[in-house]
């Protein structure tokens, strides 16, 4: 007698267990870290992705680049997560942090394919991050606050890391200061939508001004209690029609109409003043105030700038470039260094970037590996051997021989080199904290936290279940166009 099989999962069901799923996630894994490896360090490649509507965006940013793909496969989506995790919380880094994720899973597959259990890897690899970002924090050097100048030449050193690996790293001096300008006089909250960008094509990307603007929202038949309550400048987010305008503009008043509502907020916190919806309360304290404003041509488009303003704790930058897509990508870049820099302003201490990091973690981990018994001392020597990716990345996208640079860098971490990394422009190794290439600790504890934990996520997970579209979903496409079955009302 047959024992009847018990059909638990409706039929159609996908479903893969143990571990050749487990080896499928990693790999899935690997091809998700191919797509970003190249965009990593000063001399990464861009991405050019084209999505279903034929936009195509140009990109070295590895949460943008991983966006725009459209992802299905359920284990590697956790790559793509994190990414955008580390672009929302850090801002920088996120091609790092899904390279290490690919590489953890990378070094520890062998130990999988043997049968090793998962939960041990697991273990392992929280111990061994532990120990990673308590030597990060150990080692990381802290910059004075007290002293203005040595804290706005770390935050320029930190923006212009960040900018190197960009489009525009050619010009990464001029903007490491434009950006570090810009943070700076936010208040101390810091917040980002104080800083507008605006893009004007045409023109090269210097110029810019950095523009304040300021706006109150204001109900077009009651343009005499405006000319009497004192305005001299009336911003409104509607359209202002034409007899307004001329009314206006024969006053000797300055009217602006289809203002976007996040500058009038920053005009708003610039100039003090309020947004009104009516006009029956314009009193003097409602009304913002500025020392000059003018209207300026910039390529096609004119900017209002307000200068002199009492409150300013705002800033516009204006780019300009040629095409869309190089102003778009030169906007994405100026807002991971503009995290970049709000990041190294909350948290002080600085490490030095080009994979120095990277190695001196690894040669620490490689250390501690040796010193305890069982399984532990190979997947914490595997966790160390990945740390080395980041460095490896950085030759390969260079043309460097990695593994001729990698022996460099180790002998020089084992005899006490702790900053040395890869030299880019030189094709050797160099002190990075003398070369100034520096980013926020905070940017690597991240970085290695979100890996490592990914990599756990999808180490721990062994079997997928994929449950068939259900039949409901696809019925009513074929009758579309309303002429399907007669309702019974």
């Amino acid at each position: 007698m047959m024992p009847t099989p018990v059909i638990l999962l409706k039929e159609g069901t996908d479903t893969s267990q143990g571990i050749p799923q487990l080896v499928s996630n990693i790999n899935a894994c690997q091809v998700i870290a191919e797509a970003v490896r190249t965009t990593l360090g000063p001399r990464g490649m861009d991405k050019l992705i084209v999505d279903e509507r034929g936009k195509a965006t140009i990109s070295n940013d590895g949460a943008t680049i991983l966006k725009l793909l459209d992802v299905v496969h359920p284990a590697a989506k956790t790559l793509v997560d994190i990414a955008k995790s580390q672009d929302a919380e850090v801002g920088d880094g996120t091609t790092s942090v899904t390279l290490l994720a690919a590489e953890f899973l990378k070094q520890v597959k062998p130990y999988v394919e043997e049968g090793l259990h998962p939960q041990i890897i697991i273990r392992a690899f929280r111990t061994a991050t532990q120990l990673a970002v308590n030597k990060i924090k150990d080692i990381a050097v802290t910059v004075k606050k007290e002293d203005k100048d040595e804290q706005r030449s770390l935050l320029e050193k930190c923006a212009a890391t960040a900018l190197s690996s960009k489009l525009i790293s050619q010009s990464k001096e001029f903007f490491s200061k434009m950006v570090v300008d810009a943070v700076m006089m936010l208040d101390d909250l810091l917040q980002l939508k104080m800083i507008g960008i605006k893009k004007v094509q045409g023109g090269a990307l210097e110029d810019y001004q950095a523009i304040v603007d300021a706006e109150w929202n204001i109900l077009y038949d009651k343009l005499d209690k405006i000319h009497k309550s004192g305005a001299k400048v009336v911003l409104s987010k509607l359209p202002i029609g034409d007899v307004a305008t001329q009314y206006f503009a024969d006053r000797d008043m300055f009217c602006a109409g289809r203002v976007p509502e996040e500058d009038l907020k920053r005009t708003m916190m610039a100039c003090g003043g309020s947004i009104q919806t009516s006009v029956n309360a314009l009193s003097d304290d409602v009304l913002g105030r500025c020392e000059v404003f003018e209207e300026t041509q910039i390529g096609g488009e004119r900017y209002n700038f307000f200068t002199g303003c009492p409150k300013a704790k705002t800033c516009t930058i204006i780019l300009r470039g040629g095409a869309e897509q190089f102003m778009e990508e030169t906007e994405r870049s100026l807002h991971d260094a503009i995290m970049i820099v709000r990041r190294a302003i909350k948290n002080d201490s600085v490490v030095a970037g080009g994979g120095a990091i990277e190695m001196e973690l690894s040669k620490y981990l490689r250390d501690y590996s040796r010193t305890i018994p069982g399984k532990q001392q190979l997947l914490i020597g595997a966790y160390a051997k990945a740390l080395e990716i980041i460095p490896r990345q950085l030759c390969d996208n260079a043309g460097f021989d990695a593994t001729n640079i990698l022996n460099k860098l180790r002998a020089k971490h084992a005899q006490g080199g702790m900053w040395y990394g890869v030299d880019v422009n030189n094709e050797d190794i160099a002190d990075n904290f003398e070369a100034c290439v520096w980013e926020p600790a905070i940017v690597r504890i991240n970085a290695l936290t979100a890996a490592s934990e990914a990599a756990c996520l999808i180490v721990s997970v062994d079997e997928t279940i994929k449950n068939p579209r259900s039949t409901v979903d696809a019925a009513p496409s074929a009758r579309g166009r309303g002429r399907g079955r007669p309702h019974n009302h």
